[in-house]
């Protein structure tokens, strides 16, 4: 099989997960970018206030989102670009708390993606001081680029799977996990508790 996956990243309005306000994309086919999306997204209702924090990290304020689409009108684009691919985050427990939290919040059916975490990855397969984002993609050769902007952070994501694929010469996720030592997770529809607020 080859490196085929999607790379995803959220950011929020707030401290609450279904405050989803932006959403980035990087698909990757046979170990190659190919394509890359994002766009602004209105929070659901009762969790649209923006936090002075969050807008401080990325830059996006409420005025910003009045005219875009909400997380019910998004949820068809984002399963449109993933389509059936695993997902790959940075800290992949916060997106894919973010993804699951604002489909409760509306009512919507969560797809049940896999994903995998490139935090995890890295913290196995790297030697760094940090394993924030900005550091792992620069020893991935991916450095230089504009930190929580949800599509720069997903190709950024990417760039760092596709990395470590190269190191331990795995031929897809599958291989790069267990060479990792990590798991592939699925998203649980349960009722478990959200995910607590973390900057990557």
């Amino acid at each position: 099989m080859p490196l085929d996956f999607t790379a995803i990243d959220f950011e929020t309005a707030n401290s609450s997960n279904a405050s989803a306000c932006a959403v980035g994309f990087a698909r990757v086919r046979d170990g190659q970018v190919v394509a890359t999306a994002g766009w602004l997204i209105r929070p659901p209702a009762g969790h649209d206030r923006f936090f002075e924090l969050n807008t401080r990290i990325h830059g996006i304020q409420a005025e910003d989102v009045i005219d875009a689409k909400g997380w019910t009108e998004q949820l068809g684009d984002l399963a449109a670009f993933a389509g059936a691919d695993v997902l790959v985050a940075h800290n992949a427990g916060f997106d894919m708390a973010v993804l699951k939290r604002a489909c409760e919040a509306t009512g919507d059916d969560c797809p049940p993606y896999r994903y995998a975490c490139s935090l995890q990855v890295a913290r196995k397969l790297y030697q760094l001081e940090s394993y924030r984002l900005p550091f792992v993609a620069a020893q991935a050769g991916f450095a230089d680029f504009p930190h929580h902007n949800a599509t720069a952070d997903a190709l950024a994501c990417a760039h760092i799977m596709i990395d470590a694929a190269r190191r331990v010469g795995a031929d897809d996720i599958e291989a790069l996990a267990q060479a990792a030592s990590i798991r592939v997770c699925q998203i649980a529809i349960t009722d478990a508790p959200a995910v607590s607020f973390a900057v990557a």
